[in-house]
């Protein structure tokens, strides 16, 4: 049984080499050389460019974050002097009531934004 086994699948084998053309594989066995020696070349430039863009962004991030603490330190300060301001516009308001004639100036003092709610 084995051996009607294996002769079959030796004719089988025979019959597809005659089906197949042997330049045709020497064909397809060369443009997989050249696709994966540029696959190789492509991995290396994006292996070079992941090793650049980290380099750049270890430079970066800390000017970054030193950047953010300003930008949120200017921003409490700008708070802090909105707030005394809102503070002195009452006192002059209460000292002199006609200081400020109409009262769309009140709406019209602090049309700042809040960055902090979500939009």
């Amino acid at each position: 049984m084995e051996e009607s086994i294996r002769a079959a699948s030796q004719q089988v084998s025979e019959e597809f080499k005659t089906l197949v053309n042997t330049e045709d594989l020497n064909s397809l066995r060369h443009f997989q050389h050249l696709i994966l020696g540029r696959l190789q070349d492509s991995n290396a430039v994006l292996a070079h460019y992941n090793e650049f863009a980290e380099n750049c962004f270890a430079d970066v991030s800390s000017e970054f974050a030193k950047n953010t603490r300003l930008l949120k330190s200017m921003k409490s300060d700008l708070d802090y002097i909105f707030l005394k301001l809102r503070s002195i516009k009452g006192k002059i308001l209460a000292t002199y009531p006609d200081a400020f004639p109409d009262d769309s100036t009140s709406d019209a003092f602090d049309r700042r934004p809040d960055l902090e709610l979500p939009q």
